[in-house]
């Protein structure tokens, strides 16, 4: 199999305190030039993004297909995984300290204790998980999804 690669690219403009930037995924273009700034980041987002929003995003994202995929292994797919992730700056240290997953799922004919092992394997085998393991401490919390 072929390595993949995505790119993106970023103009910045100033020093860090008073500049600013723009975001573009050059590999999709599902974002042009989205703002960014040091302020987004420690203060308030005000509509613009942040690295850390960049990393939750991707996190959330990849953790979704793994689960789906260790599911569907298991002969039990799910209908629906829902997946919030919550990525934590240190602002003093300028420092991610943590990644929070908060996982919920409907998945037909299996119970707690089985999703749970799901989503701990999941965790095990997800690209994004694996490349912050050692440097973020990454919680996992789970649970199915009232049917």
């Amino acid at each position: 199999m072929a390595n993949v690669e995505r790119r993106a690219h970023v103009v910045w403009e100033g020093d860090l305190a008073s500049g600013s930037g723009k975001l573009t995924e050059e590999s999709s273009k599902a974002m042009e030039e989205a703002p960014v700034t040091f302020a987004s980041r420690v203060e308030r987002p005000d509509g613009k993004t942040s690295p850390e929003e960049l990393i939750a995003s991707a996190h959330a994202t990849c953790y979704a297909m793994a689960l789906s995929n260790t599911l569907a292994e298991k002969d039990a797919p799910p209908v629906r995984l829902e997946v919030d992730a919550v990525c934590t700056l240190d602002d003093e240290q300028l420092k991610i300290t943590t990644m929070d997953l908060d996982v919920r799922g409907e998945v037909p004919g299996i119970n707690d204790d089985e999703f749970e092992r799901a989503a701990r394997e999941a965790d095990d085998i997800c690209p994004v998980t694996n490349a912050l393991r050692g440097n973020v401490e990454v919680r996992l919390q789970t649970s199915l999804l009232d049917r």
